[in-house]
């Protein structure tokens, strides 16, 4: 049983949704993305706007592309619970769904917790960093939290998996709108749309990705004509915004409108998709999409959905798709499912980014991850991640068989991650911005009154489906910390293996015979700074020889996004100037690209060793053997996973960009 050590340099990482989005800003923008100020007389101001749109219309495509399809399901859902298509219901469900939006999404996300940035990067991953750069009270209280984050994050795959089903299937399903007699073709149908979609996720998504805004722009604007023509014709639906309708729905028909919310949650899918991406685009441009395009559309829609229903209580077999007149059902199907692919490569997307972050910060081990973009760091492609979720896909699309049932399933990760996101924020707002207690109580209550009721709403629905979300959660929530916990026990018993690198290095210049020096560079990737390299010291042991020129080089991963090159770099020679031998600590950003080669190259550069030799170096990989035994630390299964997971991890050489030519990978035996 072989495996990678699990202590070695943990690899890169991205943000959590839509990660591979195009970057649309420039040199020209701020650190959140905004331009800078302008001159109204300068040439700059032209610059300024334009990178301005740019960031706009990026955002448009990419980030509002889950939360922007949930009209093609989010009623239907509604009013397949028992709520009467009457009008004290109809204004009521439309009065929650509005202000299900405005305090979710306006209020709680884009005008609060999208300031809780990590420079600059958003997403329950950055939460999870700000908690666990504060100081609490107690060290089981932030375990417990950091804990927290991580089941919101691991119910972000089930979310990967339901949104992509949920909404190609919902726009095919138009199908049965426009030609009923093609109703035994949507779940084909809808299984071709998305084998294409995974089978293209290797190729990237930046080509694609440019054609994003100005399709959901297209998408938003029908969106709100299509309401505004409905409510034309039926204007006092407007009436149904006020929050009183919402309150005497739950007055007159407290049980049906508790288990309402339950689908009404899913008007606000892709909400945290704001925030996660805000690194990408910056703050402001999402704020200028939400509130001057897609929160009116969105509005305008489901007030238009409403006034169809009053109107034609038939219609709430498919509201969406019977706002349209007949001869527009086909192209609207068409553009729907272009919206819903574009809905689903965000979150496919995002799932390769959280997990490629969760590398980088150490819940997983090394895996198989592929940059589809010479020029953005963003765009990566997981191929196990991307397979395990389109086999997810295709059962949930067969297993459920209608967008209506899938609803079930859905609002379980929806409402868990809100639920998470908000006393994540909290503790930020009281331990790191120091905020006096009464507001963080006041704001606090407000947020999780509201995420509470959709959660709780949602619990009802666990035997109807959802028991997929937790599940899966579940599921990855113990790889990540089985994980993390398995590699610091093996982490610490490999460092008493390696023994102290300073007295190695004193021993090898005393050592009698001497040892052979032999002409080259050799790199060592160790993790630890002070601790020999397994690989070195078994070279001198039974070699008896090593490099004129050595390179121990450690990767430590900080708890920001990036660490600027001219700053990543600490040199040691470890106390002697004279042996060839010297220590190089690489730091990174975890959304940093960690390419050992390349950072030889600027330890070079910062003139490391006159003879150092970039092109011809050797490099020595440590790769261990981990063994399961009955020593206290973890339960027997969870070190028989820990050593199944180290297994089957990637190599080392592909995933820090080593040249397979040049690099040997020496082995050892760890038992934990």
């Amino acid at each position: 049983m072989s495996g990678p050590a699990p202590s070695d340099p943990p690899p890169p990482a991205a943000s959590t949704r839509g990660g591979s989005a195009p970057i649309a800003g420039g040199p020209s923008a701020s650190a959140d993305g905004s331009p800078p100020p302008e001159h109204p007389d300068s040439a700059s101001s032209k610059t300024a706007k334009t990178t301005r749109a740019a960031l706009t219309l990026g955002a448009l495509g990419v980030v509002f592309g889950d939360i922007g399809t949930s009209p093609l399901y989010a009623l239907n859902a509604v009013f397949t619970e028992g709520v009467r298509p009457d009008q004290a219901s109809v204004y009521g469900v439309i009065s929650l769904v509005f202000w299900a939006i405005t305090v979710i999404v306006s209020i709680k996300y884009v005008t609060f917790i999208m300031r809780a940035d990590n420079d600059g990067e958003g997403g329950i991953m950055a939460l999870i960093s700000l908690v666990q750069s504060v100081t609490l009270q107690g060290k089981v209280a932030k375990l417990a939290l950091v804990a927290l984050g991580i089941f919101g994050a691991s119910l972000f795959y089930g979310d990967g998996m339901i949104t992509p089903a949920i909404s190609v299937l919902s726009a095919v399903e138009g199908l049965e709108v426009a030609a009923p007699a093609l109703a035994s073709f949507v779940l084909p149908i809808a299984l071709v749309v998305l084998t294409v979609l995974f089978g293209l996720q290797r190729f990237g998504t930046g080509a694609v990705g440019r054609l994003f805004g100005p399709i959901m722009g297209l998408w938003f604007s029908i969106l709100a004509i299509s309401g505004v023509a409905q409510i034309v014709e039926q204007p006092e639906a407007l009436g149904a915004l006020s929050p009183t309708y919402g309150i005497a729905f739950f007055v007159d028909q407290g049980g049906i409108a508790f288990i309402a919310l339950a689908s009404v949650v899913l008007v606000v899918t892709g909400a945290e998709a704001l925030y996660a991406d805000m690194g990408h685009f910056g703050r402001r441009p999402i704020r200028r999409a939400w509130f001057l395009l897609v929160f009116p559309a969105l509005t305008l829609n489901y007030l238009g959905q409403g006034a169809l229903i009053l109107t034609t209580p038939g219609a709430v077999e498919n509201p969406f798709f019977l706002l349209f007149p007949g001869w527009a059902l086909i192209p609207m199907v068409l553009l729907a499912t272009a919206a819903a692919v574009i809905a689903s490569q965000a979150v496919i997307s995002g799932a390769f980014s959280v997990t490629r972050q969760a590398v980088q910060l150490g819940f997983l081990p090394r895996l198989t991850i592929r940059h589809t973009s010479e020029r953005e760091i963003g765009q990566v492609y997981a191929p196990a991640i991307n397979w395990g979720i389109f086999l997810a896909v295709v059962a949930l699309v067969v297993g459920f068989g209608s967008s209506t049932k899938l609803g079930s399933a859905y609002g379980i990760a929806v409402t868990g991650t809100l639920t998470i996101d908000t006393i994540l924020f909290f503790v930020v707002v009281r331990n790191r911005w120091r905020k006096p207690i009464w507001i963080v109580a006041l704001g606090s209550a407000a947020f999780l009154t509201v995420d509470l009721a959709f959660l709780s709403a949602n619990l009802t629905k666990v035997a109807s489906g959802g028991w997929f979300p937790l599940l899966i959660g579940l599921a990855v929530f113990t790889v990540l910390i089985t994980w993390q916990r398995g590699r610091g026990i093996v982490t610490e018993n490999r460092t008493a293996e390696e023994g102290p690198l300073r007295d190695f290095v004193e021993e090898v210049r005393v050592m009698t015979p001497p040892v052979h020096r032999v002409p080259g560079t050799a790199v060592f990737l160790n993790s630890k700074i002070d601790t020999t390299p397994l690989a070195l010291r078994a070279n001198v042991e039974h070699n008896h020889t090593m490099h004129e020129s050595v390179v121990i080089l450690s990767i430590e991963t900080l708890k920001v996004p990036h660490v600027a090159e001219d700053e990543r770099m600490v040199i040691d020679d470890l106390g002697f100037t004279d042996d060839g031998i010297s220590h190089v600590t690489a730091r990174f950003g975890f959304q940093d690209e960690q390419d050992v080669p390349e950072t030889l190259a600027l330890c070079a550069a910062k003139g490391l060793e006159s003879d150092l030799d970039v092109e011809g170096a050797s490099y020595f990989l440590s790769q261990i053997t981990v063994v399961p035994t009955g020593a206290p630390g973890m339960r027997r299964w969870r070190k028989r996973l820990f050593a199944t997971i180290s297994r089957n991890s990637a190599s080392p050489v592909e995933f820090f960009a080593l040249p397979v030519d040049r690099t040997v990978v020496v082995g050892a035996r760890i038992e934990f």
